[in-house]
């Protein structure tokens, strides 16, 4: 909706790329990956809604480099973290993950992020 901001996850942070609205906007060219975690499609550079999911399961190590390229040198470089995804926060039976500290998570710098 107008006036909102516009959120996307990638490995499971919420980024908010409002900043980024003539890419990310309604009717914009990237507008698929907002609203969910899109990891894969980053990876894979798919809009293809079969790709649009958390779920890295068979992806080259091309494509897993890719995502670690795009992770860290567009979206943790133009984009605030605004949270994580479920995923990263809650155990696989829905309970909180009370060890879950954001210093703790790969390819993170707690100075980078708050």
């Amino acid at each position: 909706q107008e006036g909102q901001p516009i959120y996307l996850a990638v490995k499971g942070v919420v980024f908010d790329v409002t900043s980024g609205k003539e890419f990310y906007g309604k009717g914009a060219p990237y507008n698929a990956l907002v609203g969910k975690d899109s990891t894969r499609g980053v990876a894979k550079m798919s809009l293809d809604p079969a790709d649009l999911t958390h779920d890295t399961t068979g992806l080259t190590e091309e494509e897993l480099k890719s995502l670690d390229d795009i992770f860290n040198n567009v979206y943790k470089a133009k984009y605030p973290i605004v949270g994580y995804t479920s995923r990263r926060i809650l155990n696989e039976d829905g309970s909180p993950n009370l060890h879950f500290k954001p210093e703790d998570q790969p390819h993170f710098s707690i100075k980078d992020e708050f």
